[in-house]
């Protein structure tokens, strides 16, 4: 299947005698109208940005992972120092967990790129708290702007191991639905906020709920309430601002009503919210994905007008006005070895010296 597909194809390109149940359904799919099912089976297109990173990069037929270089013989899934890559993460940061954990981790992450710049944003740079911190690209992308992490919280043990070994070591694996937890941060928190500088809440609660796909987006799906947990440490700990995050699902569920209540929740607690809906690919990440944020201010009203765009990609019908071409597939990822299907890569050496400025970003040190 893979060898069939050209670089930017996709599964339209597997001949008809390859049997799969798979390439079945999704034919059916196709030809009933339900979708064009584009990036399934696909393979990456050098000359342009990837489509979203998903945790589904080990699965062929769920999304646009095949390695790009189809001439030189990657017949292959991109590896997980190439996905990392391709959602900004550099090179040293080194993920922790099982395959599949390190996929969710990969896969679930806000590209730090994109967070660098919604934290400039925010002002003078002062402390942070993650509640839902992942394995860190928010709170990464935070430190690159000049923030400095107190502590951080995740459910996720490997996400908390791969916080603590690349982030800050003040990270608490639980959750914020649990009292306890919520009250030994709040209490951490008071002990070691500078009076001197400005602190912010940040997180995104977990997105599965709020996802478009299969029959998960849901008001009803208990993982949606946890903004509420969110909305009561802002309450409690009374910081100078906050981001919440999340995946733009969420600004259409039930009509629109459901993002609504989180604006009104949020907007208890600051003078001033505001909400954008951000494409990494116009912020230096190549990979078209979007992400949304709320940013709340306690004594500053009025809207915040949203970062400036870096990077964008060309539209054929306009110049680029002045703004870089966005990042494509091939500048992420050309400097990386080849690699036999199933071979991470990240022990394996550079094949040349960096080729731009994303290269060199994401081969510097800490």
């Amino acid at each position: 299947m893979v060898k069939a597909i050209p670089p930017g194809g996709n599964w339209k390109s597997i001949p008809l005698d390859i049997p799969s149940r798979r390439l079945s359904q999704i034919r059916r799919t196709f030809l009933s109208g339900n979708g064009s099912r584009s990036t399934y089976y696909g393979r990456l297109d050098p000359d342009m940005p990837a489509f979203t990173i998903s945790t589904c990069i080990n699965r062929p037929g769920n999304g646009c992972y095949i390695h790009y270089d189809w001439e030189g013989g990657q017949h292959r899934l991109i590896s997980q120092r190439e996905a990392a890559r391709l959602q900004s993460f550099p090179d040293w940061f080194a993920f922790q967990g099982t395959r599949a954990s390190v996929n969710r981790q990969i896969g679930n992450a806000v590209p730090p790129l994109l967070a660098h710049h919604v934290a400039r944003k925010l002002g003078r740079p002062g402390v942070f708290v993650d509640l839902f911190c992942g394995a860190g690209g928010l709170s990464l992308g935070f430190k690159m702007a000049g923030w400095t992490p107190l502590i951080a919280v995740d459910l996720d043990p490997s996400a908390v191991a791969t916080y603590g070994q690349n982030v800050h070591e003040s990270v608490v694996a639980g959750s914020i639905e649990d009292d306890a937890v919520f009250e030994a941060l709040l209490e951490k928190v008071g002990e070691l906020r500078p009076s001197d500088q400005p602190m912010f809440v940040v997180g995104g609660p977990p997105c599965q709920g709020f996802s478009t796909a299969g029959n998960r987006r849901s008001t009803a799906d208990p993982r949606n309430s946890l903004f509420r947990r969110f909305s009561m440490f802002i309450e409690e700990a009374r910081p100078d601002g906050f981001v919440f995050e999340n995946v733009p699902g969420i600004l259409s569920m039930d009509r629109g009503r459901f993002f609504g209540v989180i604006l009104h929740e949020l907007s208890k607690h600051v003078a001033g919210v505001s909400h954008w809906q951000l494409a990494a690919v116009e912020f230096g990440v190549p990979q078209r994905r979007r992400r949304v944020f709320v940013v709340g201010r306690r004594n500053q009203s009025g809207k915040l007008s949203p970062p400036a765009r870096v990077t964008r990609l060309p539209d054929g019908q306009s110049s680029l006005d002045g703004v870089a071409r966005a990042i494509s597939v091939r500048e992420a990822l050309s400097d990386l070895p080849p690699l036999v299907a199933g071979e991470d890569g990240s022990h394996l050496d550079y094949v040349h010296a960096p080729e731009g400025a994303y290269q060199e970003l994401m081969r510097r040190g800490r």
